[in-house]
């Protein structure tokens, strides 16, 4: 069926607000069946990401699925959809999610049944909506779409302080988001679309913005973003939300919401502003130290079960967000896979958390005690969880955190000791808190008779459990598919790098010996030396893509054939090989021979395709 195989994004992203629609028209008298038309539409839903996220080709950069149809005329906003290795396994994280936040509402909503079922449908719809974006102005209603179910989960069906804690997080949300447009309105302003593939292609070939402006434009989306994650300092609304809400829309703000941040990272900081990136990356970097060490020490002195998790969650994001701005390899794919990870394991802890309290209508720590034995198989399952969030290999948080900590150590080795320092701490907090739960004799008797896992909450965890060995076990089916997604990251930010550090520097020497532009030996690269060259024309590069026949990798940068001709829009530096290294619209032509074929890597990302702008094609390798 082509028809659905070409939308498939749009399916995912509108099928559970159908189902919210169905629902709408039932009765409230019928909850039985308003919870199984929900739990039907999101395992369906379920089914289009791992069919979406199954159909991604690990071998083929840039967008895939997508989708592209005018919405509005002026100002030029379309409805553009696309995915990659990064956002189809956010999207899968949001479909697996939903239904197991379906399930273990089952019982606990009793009140308001109908309409808890259309904004948790709502809320799906607005998150995957988020990941598949690739308009400005289509993210940025999405974005603010999925605050308002999330509100009212909070605001009805949380606890006692639920109105306060919802009113803070749209307050601190609804903040960032205000920052976030007006830096979409003034990217606007320069480049005249709201097309992010369009934008950074623009970037890419002109410089439109100037330092200052770059500046202030990073600061704008990434406030937004941090206060998404919460990276430390932004993180207060979170304790409250977290503690307040009820038990799925604490696994859906942790597992899904939180990513949200630290995905426009990824997706708009580093790509748009790769200059600024690398200038606040040290702070940002030590911001996210602060946070995973600071987290953990609040989590380590909570009296409460679920606000504990609560704190965790700020130092794993801290670890999400090292992760990216370490700016290498290692680093980016340790993040998104603790992205993942994280949604999974901690999602599992609030459940946890939720089925406790439903049993004894409290979760102060002193409490409990004892309660492995009346709930063995409880017990069970909550150890499996609580050492997969500590970092235990063979389970899924140790790959991550593993990946992470090596990509900072190749950074700077005190960064790597300062992040093993926070998962030292996170097992001493997960562990004394297993501890004091669930070890020794009992001392309340309430806790003594208190009923173990129904079949229900075994499917639930189980379920869990099977993803978090599986991801431990095997990591290498997510980490292939988000390979390209990073190398077109990594490679858009370190080659404006280069630039940035001055590409004709004596020492770093990558001018073209023999060839030189005139510039006394000192490579090709100054930008107030011009076109110095006073025996060569500018030269335009035109990539062609060519049929692949093996995936060839260049400094694990993507492969692409080009061919040079003679023109004015373009610049090119030259390696020492013939082949070309970088390709920068600041650099001064070179002397190459018209009409000869090169092989270039991936600079650009996303790569999109351009006839005569030194922006690669959509073809990967030859």
């Amino acid at each position: 069926m082509p028809w659905l195989a070409e939308h498939l994004l749009t399916i995912a992203i509108f099928l559970p607000l159908a189902g919210a629609v169905i629902i709408a028209f039932l009765s409230r008298e019928r909850a039985q069946q308003i919870r199984w038309v929900a739990l039907l539409v999101s395992l369906l839903t379920f089914v289009v990401t791992v069919v979406l996220y199954a159909g991604l080709r690990a071998d083929t950069p840039g967008m895939q699925f997508t989708e592209f149809r005018p919405w509005i005329a002026v100002p030029p906003i379309n409805y553009h959809l696309g995915v990659d290795g990064l956002s189809a396994l956010l999207i899968l994280l949001a479909g697996f999610l939903t239904p197991l936040c379906v399930l273990v509402s089952w019982t606990s909503i009793t009140q308001r049944v109908k309409e808890f079922f259309i904004f948790l449908l709502a809320l799906e719809t607005g998150m995957i909506g988020v990941f598949a974006s690739l308009d400005l102005v289509l993210f940025f209603v999405f974005w603010e779409v999925m605050l308002i179910p999330m509100y009212f989960l909070i605001g009805i069906w949380g606890h006692e302080r639920r109105v306060y804690a919802a009113v803070k997080f749209i307050l601190y949300t609804m903040a960032g988001s205000a920052l976030m447009l007006v830096g979409i309105l003034y990217l606007y302003t320069v480049t005249g679309t709201f097309d992010l593939l369009r934008i950074v292609g623009a970037f890419t070939s002109h410089p439109l913005l100037s330092p200052s402006s770059e500046r202030w434009l990073f600061l704008a989306f990434f406030v937004a973003f941090a206060i998404k994650v919460p990276l430390f300092p932004f993180h207060t609304w979170l304790p409250d939300a977290h503690v307040e809400a009820p038990t799925a829309g604490s696994v859906l703000l942790a597992g899904v919401l939180l990513k949200m941040g630290t995905y426009g990272m990824l997706r708009f900081c580093l790509p748009l502003f790769p200059h600024a990136s690398r200038q606040f990356a040290p702070l940002v970097i030590a911001l996210a130290i602060i946070g995973i060490i600071y987290g953990a020490l609040v989590a380590m002195v909570q009296p409460d079960l679920k606000k504990l998790v609560a704190y965790s969650s700020v130092a794993h994001l801290g670890f999400c967000v090292l992760g990216i701005f370490v700016l290498n390899v290692q680093g980016m794919e340790g993040s998104i896979y603790q992205m993942f990870s994280h949604g999974v394991s901690t999602g599992a802890l609030f459940i946890l958390v939720g089925l406790l309290y439903e049993r004894r209508h409290t979760r102060l720590i002193r409490e409990f005690g004892g309660l492995a034995t009346s709930l063995p198989v409880y017990s069970t399952f909550f150890l499996i969880v609580t050492l997969s969030s500590l970092g235990l290999p063979m389970l899924n948080g140790f790959v991550g955190e593993f990946l992470i900590i090596v990509g900072s150590y190749h950074n700077r080795a005190v960064y790597a000791a300062l992040a093993a320092l926070g998962v030292v701490l996170a097992a001493v907090y997960l562990l004394w808190m297993y501890q004091r739960v669930f070890f020794g004799e009992i001392t309340n008797e309430k806790n003594r008779n208190l009923p173990d896992c129904s079949p229900l909450e075994k499917l639930i965890l189980t379920t869990v459990v099977v993803v978090i060995i599986a991801m431990g076990i095997y990591p290498q089916p997510f980490l292939r598919r988000m390979d390209r997604s990073v190398d077109a990251i990594m490679s858009r930010v370190q080659g404006t790098g280069n630039r940035e550090q001055g590409t004709g520097n004596r020492e770093q020497g990558i001018g073209n010996r023999g060839q030189g532009t005139g510039d006394r030996g000192q490579g090709i690269g100054h930008r107030e030396q011009g076109t110095g060259n006073r025996g060569s024309a500018p030269l335009a590069v035109i990539l062609i893509p060519q049929p692949r026949e093996k995936n060839l990798r260049s400094s694990g940068a993507a492969v692409t054939r080009a061919t040079v001709l003679r023109g004015q829009d373009a610049r090119a530096t030259a390696g020492e090989t013939p082949a070309l290294q970088h390709i920068h619209s600041e650099a001064v032509a070179v002397s190459l021979p018209p009409h000869t074929t090169y092989d270039i890597p991936h600079t650009v990302f996303p790569p999109i395709p351009c006839s005569l702008f030194p922006i690669p094609s959509t073809g990967g390798g030859r």
